[in-house]
């Protein structure tokens, strides 16, 4: 089944095809670690985790890649405003790389309770500076660059497809342009690939380099990186659309200056998520973190749920309203799925009967056109109602779409309900005296047995693996 995408810079949906067959390179632009990230960021990582994903269903092995801004990403993407890594370290009177170690930390963190998959490579910039400047280097030698104030800039009108991305027009966007934010740019879309201490004199972060002792833009980080570990081609970028026209449209710029070779195949970005009917944002405060939620009596996956519930091409509004309704919809979907694994266990794939294999079937379909998770939350739904389907095959089928919606259904258990391991242990050798009475055929003591565990609130069911005990609430 072909894989279809997506691809902003054509605005079409393209056949996947790798660039080495078997194999994805993918690039994701990954957090400043300046704050928590907020659910709106997160939702993104939950559309990049679905799509790397779906390309290990389809049999990929998948070199993921993500940068951890820990330096150079100022309050504005346009180069203006703070470094927001040192804004950040003198609100909380720490150094930049404590307050970098502390929110990297809490990124993955939240991301691994989202079941969201470490990427192969994760790269800190300041780790990398070296690439930077070297990459830097090569775009200078191009003639793509000038100095001006102390800072190396890059000159985007020597590049004359600059902007294809975002379908941006130079001409237009310099007739336009009103407020000049930077007086020494030529044009007002040329960004910095290396800030001096002209500009910033108590600079936390500097390193020497060719053009004076400082540190590098945001842009350039990306870049670097991914070209480090992917390649001056590679196939797939992913982000989210507020990158499309300044970030991405950079990094497009400084990366082909540098190699003279298309740099990326694939674009994908996932749309905004709002909040009474504005984008998310950290600068204008008041954003919901992942721990606002949990705090609040949500489960992380109830979150993963709803980001589910919308295409990652489509504007997805946040309520508390529409995160109960996820709530609601998992809880029903996990007690289905561990009523079902007290009945049997998962058939094996091979020999999965008919019916199941038409719901996986339209579930693989949905996931390979563009990644419709709607649809394929449908199809999952469709299965596990469907009684007519046996139990084992619901479990093979639900399992294997699981492997792209991740949300643990393999891996579900009952709660204990406070029950201590000795208590444990007592019902676990009644159930096996019982299946043992049974088998002797000493139907007497067998319902006595029953009996007993029912007094003590203990439903035994009999399934084709054995017996199976819950807690009945």
């Amino acid at each position: 089944m072909q894989l279809k995408l997506y691809n902003t810079m054509s605005r079409s949906l393209e056949e996947f095809e790798p660039l080495e067959p078997g194999k994805v390179g993918m690039y994701c632009c990954g957090p400043t670690v300046y704050d928590y990230a907020h659910i709106g960021n997160l939702r993104t990582y939950v559309f990049e985790d679905v799509l790397r994903r779906t390309f290990e269903y389809s049999g990929f092995k998948v070199s993921h890649v993500m940068n951890v801004t820990d330096v150079g990403h100022l309050t504005g993407d346009d180069d203006s405003g703070d470094d927001k890594m040192v804004k950040s370290a003198e609100e909380r009177n720490q150094s930049v790389m404590d307050v970098a170690r502390f929110y990297t930390d809490a990124f993955f963190a939240d991301a691994a309770r989202l079941n969201i998959t470490r990427p192969t490579t994760v790269c800190p910039a300041t780790e990398h500076i070296g690439d930077m400047i070297g990459l830097i280097g090569r775009i200078e030698a191009g003639g793509f660059t000038y100095m001006a104030g102390g800072n190396l800039y890059f000159d985007v009108s020597r590049l004359p497809d600059y902007g294809k991305l975002a379908r941006l027009n130079l001409d237009d966007l310099k007739s336009g342009a009103r407020i000049e934010v930077d007086a020494n740019k030529r044009n007002p879309q040329d960004f910095v690939l290396w800030f001096t201490k002209s500009k910033f004199e108590n600079q936390a972060l500097v390193w020497d380099s060719p053009w004076g002792r400082g540190y590098p833009g945001w842009h350039i980080e990306c870049s670097a990186m991914s070209i480090k570990y992917l390649g001056e081609t590679f196939d797939l970028h992913a982000g989210g659309e507020d990158h499309v026209s300044v970030h991405h449209t950079n990094e497009i710029a400084q990366s082909e200056a540098a190699t003279g070779k298309p740099w990326v195949r694939y674009w994908l970005h996932a749309k905004f998520l709002l909040m009474d009917k504005a984008k998310m944002s950290k600068s204008k405060g008041g954003f919901i973190t992942l721990q606002t939620l949990l705090d609040a009596g949500y489960e992380a996956l109830d979150y993963r749920y709803f980001c589910l519930g919308g295409h990652y091409r489509s504007q997805l509004s946040f309520s508390y309203e529409s995160l109960d309704a996820a709530r609601s919809a998992r809880k029903t979907l996990t007690e289905r799925i561990l009523s079902l694994r007290e009945q049997a266990e998962p058939a094996a794939l091979g020999n999965l009967a008919p019916a199941a294999r038409a719901y996986l079937d339209s579930f693989e379909a949905n996931a390979m056109e563009d990644l419709a998770m709607p649809r394929c939350l449908s199809d999952l739904w469709g299965l596990v109602r469907d009684s007519a389907v046996k139990p084992a095959d619901v479990l093979c089928a639900a399992f294997q779409m699981d492997r792209i919606l991740g949300l643990g259904l393999a891996g579900l258990t009952r709660p204990e309900s406070g029950l201590n391991a000795q208590a444990v242990g007592e019902i676990d050798s009644l159930v096996r005296e019982r299946n043992e009475a049974k088998r002797n055929k000493d139907f007497g003591r067998a319902d006595e047995i029953r009996d007993i565990l029912k007094k003590k609130g203990i439903a035994v069911y009999d399934t084709p693996q054995g017996p199976r005990w819950k807690v009945e609430r």
